[in-house]
């Protein structure tokens, strides 16, 4: 019972410790940005194994060189509580799991086994993932990850959550943050994004490989065209 006792207090100390060392990194990027994600990095030694080499675009701007535009963009597309949840927006949680149950059940019905999952995360979230996470999906990872998105919320502002998020997301493979996207999408700054182009570039978010082959197609196009239409709506932080 005692060495049962120890080995809990042990883990116990162990998980408290990890959350220091999460909040002591986030802490320091108030003033100072995070020179690279875990999701680069795996990406990185991913392109290196693949290819062997590694084609690599990504240029931080800081908050005031980053368009309203591509705000209001990526908050309509991605986030549209951004400005008022405390990190988790739990009314689109729970939409995602009902609809990825139905998926499922229809996609079990037709004999095609797993169905595509709907994720519901909030920009906060997908930062805590790309900052420090894999890509796994388990019960531990994902409440890692609630603890980070969390601790992201009480130790940084929304605008700084948003610059850190818009100059390290990826939009291409090896193509990370705003400033990289506007100029190989673009040729042009991000500062210089216009309305629609930074619709079409949150569009993109989900799936920025899938999409980066096809820029201009009809669903990035339509799909950019409603992002528009909602950004007004857009309340920024």
């Amino acid at each position: 019972m005692r060495h049962a006792i120890r080995l809990v207090a042990v883990l116990v100390l162990a998980v408290l410790c990890l959350q220091l060392w999460f909040a002591g990194r986030i802490l320091l990027m108030r003033w100072v940005a995070p020179q690279s994600t875990s999701f680069q990095r795996s990406e990185a030694l991913r392109l290196l194994k693949e290819k062997q080499q590694v084609a690599w675009a990504q240029q931080w701007v800081d908050d005031d060189q980053l368009p309203r535009t591509l705000k209001r963009a990526v908050i309509a597309s991605e986030d549209d509580t951004f400005a008022q949840h405390g990190g988790v927006d739990w009314d689109a949680l729970k939409g995602a799991w009902k609809k990825n149950e139905k998926a499922q059940a229809r996609a079990q019905a037709r004999g095609k086994g797993v169905a595509k999952v709907i994720g519901g995360s909030t920009i906060t979230q997908q930062l805590a993932k790309n900052l420090f996470l894999s890509g796994e999906r388990t019960l531990l990872r994902k409440g890692q990850e609630l603890a980070i998105t969390l601790t992201l919320e009480a130790l940084l502002s929304k605008d700084r959550i948003l610059e850190i998020y818009l100059n390290s997301v990826e939009w291409g493979e090896g193509l990370f943050g705003a400033q990289a996207a506007a100029r190989h999408y673009f040729h042009t700054d991000a500062a210089r994004l216009g309305t629609f182009e930074a619709a079409r570039l949150a569009v993109m978010l989900p799936a920025p490989k899938r999409f980066e082959r096809q820029p201009a197609s009809p669903y990035v196009i339509g799909r950019a065209g409603l992002i528009v239409g909602r950004m007004t709506g857009a309340q920024l932080p």
